[in-house]
């Protein structure tokens, strides 16, 4: 956008910096034209002047803007000051210096020796006597007036002695040729005023007028603090000599970049080629992938076929099923009336109990009764439960057999239809079917009765899992009470572990803080742990099977927060406590508790709690009769 139309709000100072690079970085850029023609060049931030200038005139110009009171706007200044930036660092003055250069050195001996980089030498620097020392102005503020005069300097250096300030400063120039051409101009200009090297010699009063002059050789080889300066600073060259080190330079510059084109077309070659050769491939991988994409839907459509096949195989078997659990309902109710009998038996065997523990100490006579019924109650469970498991052996085996009586009922009842269509009445077949009759009928009689048997026993093995479940609930309970620090005990399913959020807390936060931040981290994940509504978990198939089991869903916000804010240790935390609660008690949310084996992590058996039972009780005797 040209300067003319851009709306422009004032700036701030400490934005002025930022705002001349800016602009530097468009001039660089070519957005705005500053080269008018040959050696006339035009300000672009003021167009309402149309002036052209020459290229020392402009600099002067756009020094002057960028330096001037407060009464510009400072987006005005910074602009100008982009422009300084773009001719100081010679982004202009490149082919521009070249010409000026040449035009300075006309007429000038090319064998005259100057001291190089170019310097100029400033004399009659006025000096004051303060503190038993001489003092004068700054470089800075001298570079600055050359700089307003457009000699574009690169520094000015004031030289010291033991007595302080000496009066002189020695002034850089750029070492390229614009560079002289303003060191000649800076020398011109002292002589239009009388005030050259010559003057400075031949002058009896100098009066507090400066005085300045290009350093050549009686400069560079004099026993003055100038000539001490320019040895150790620069050498001593002609304009030829220099002119041949830079045609030497341009020469070896050439022959540089010659090679690099050459080794740039090399290298665009083996990328012509690479390209056109990976060009070839990806159209071989689009095309295998094609085939591959097809053959994926033909293996989908086989895989679909195959599913629904095996699923009319499942459903047909869950049919089978149905029919032999119907056959099982009539042996669960005859062990129902066999585990009547055995609850008889144990409330016998519990009278015998409590007549035994009215003989033990007062000490323990209420932990021990409730430890006592515990174990006997899971032994005798324990024992019908294996008397069951042959009664279902059992069962199975009439089941077969039962199957055998339908295949026969079956069989009789074709051999009657058979008998029904034939119409030869012949007596002997009439008496045949008779009999078959008779057989059928005595056939279903037996199927009856072995279907009652089977309900029957699925009745009783329903009620003993219910006593071995409230047996276990039993122990639970005994276990709870007792609290031992055992490899047999109770575990809260669900609770979280707040030992890894202290760990945490004591890596993020003050030793002050450490309890206080622990317990906060802890009890909001507690909450989000009873809160129903949060669910992170997805269902995933099990490999080498049909079945489906819900895993933790790690791309769940909530704990992909958490473990981008804690370490590993509390993730696993939280995680191990929701796949209890979801295990345990998805419904209810909260802890439930449960007879753990802590020595294999692990849900302990009931044969397991009830010999760790029996091992307490003798652990509590012994120590009876010690005492």
């Amino acid at each position: 956008m040209s300067c003319s139309s851009e709306v422009e709000t004032d700036l701030s100072e400490s934005e002025f910096e930022d705002y001349s690079i800016q602009w530097y970085e468009k001039l660089k850029n070519g957005d705005e034209k500053v080269k008018v023609s040959g050696e006339e060049y035009s300000c672009p931030f003021c167009p309402g002047k149309a002036r052209k200038f020459r290229f020392r005139d402009l600099y002067q110009h756009a020094f002057g803007v960028s330096k001037s009171s407060k009464k510009r706007k400072i987006a005005d200044r910074g602009k100008h000051q982009g422009l300084v930036m773009y001719m100081d660092r010679k982004d202009l003055s490149v082919e521009s210096g070249r010409n000026e250069a040449s035009d300075h050195h006309v007429g000038t001996d090319v064998n005259e020796k100057f001291v190089y980089p170019w310097m100029g030498i400033v004399a009659n620097i006025p000096v004051e006597r303060r503190n038993g020392r001489n003092v004068g102005e700054s470089g800075s503020k001298l570079r600055d007036d050359l700089t307003m005069k457009g000699f574009n300097p690169i520094r000015v250096q004031p030289l010291w002695n033991y007595m302080g300030f000496s009066g002189y400063a020695i002034v850089e120039f750029h070492k390229d040729w614009p560079g002289f051409s303003n060191a000649m101009a800076f020398e011109k200009s002292f002589e239009a005023e009388h005030r050259g090297r010559c003057d400075y010699y031949e002058a009896y009063d100098r009066g507090d007028k400066l005085y300045g002059w290009i350093a050549r050789a009686d400069d560079y080889d004099s026993s003055l603090i100038i000539g001490e300066h320019l040895r150790k600073k620069a050498d001593l060259k002609t304009i030829a000599e220099v002119e041949s080190e830079e045609k030497q330079k341009n020469s070896m510059l050439v022959s540089y970049l010659n090679n690099e084109i050459e080794v740039k077309n090399k290298c665009l070659k083996d990328v012509e080629s690479k390209y056109n050769e990976t060009t070839i491939c990806i159209g071989n991988l689009m095309t295998q992938k094609d085939e591959m994409h097809r053959l994926y839907n033909e293996e989908i459509r086989k895989m679909q076929e195959t599913a629904r096949g095996q699923l009319e195989k499942i459903l047909s078997e869950h049919e089978r099923t149905a029919f032999r659990l119907e056959g099982r309902k009539q042996e669960l109710i005859e062990r129902e009336v066999e585990l009547e009998k055995r609850e008889a038996h144990n409330e016998k065997e519990k009278q015998k109990l409590d007549l035994e523990k009215q003989m033990n100490a007062r000490a323990t006579l209420e932990q021990n009764k409730a430890d006592k019924n515990v174990m006997k109650l899971a032994e005798e469970q324990k024992r019908e439960k294996e008397k069951l498991h042959m009664q279902i052996i059992e069962l199975e085996k009439k089941l077969d057999a039962k199957q055998a009586l339908e295949l026969e009922i079956e069989r009789l009842q074709g051999a009657v239809k058979v008998m029904k269509h034939m119409e030869n009445g012949d007596e002997e077949a009439e008496d045949k079917l008779k009999g078959i009759l008779v057989e059928l009928k005595g056939k279903k009689e037996e199927l009856d009765g072995l279907e009652a048997l089977n309900q029957a026993l699925i009745i009783k093995e329903r009620k003993s899992n219910d006593e071995l479940q409230e047996a276990r609930k039993e122990l639970v309970h005994g276990l709870i009470e007792k609290n031992c620090q055992t490899s047999i005990g109770v575990k809260r399913m669900g609770v979280l572990d707040n030992i890894p959020f202290k760990r945490a807390a004591r890596r993020m936060f003050q030793r002050k803080e450490i309890d206080m931040k622990a317990a906060e981290l802890c009890s909001e994940w507690e909450g989000h742990l009873k809160n129903p509504n949060w669910h992170p978990f997805k269902i995933v198939n099990i490999e080498s099977s049909e079945a489906h089991k819900e895993i933790i869903d790690t791309e769940d916000v909530k704990l992909k927060r958490l473990k981008n804010e804690f370490d590993d240790e509390v993730y696993e935390a939280v995680t191990t406590a929701l796949m209890e609660l979801n295990e345990y008690n998805p419904s209810g949310r909260y802890p439930i508790p449960e007879l753990w084996n802590y020595k294999q992590a692990r849900r302990a058996t009931l044969q397991e709690g009830a010999a760790h039972i029996i091992q307490l009780l003798k652990r509590h005797k012994l120590k009876t009769t010690r005492h």
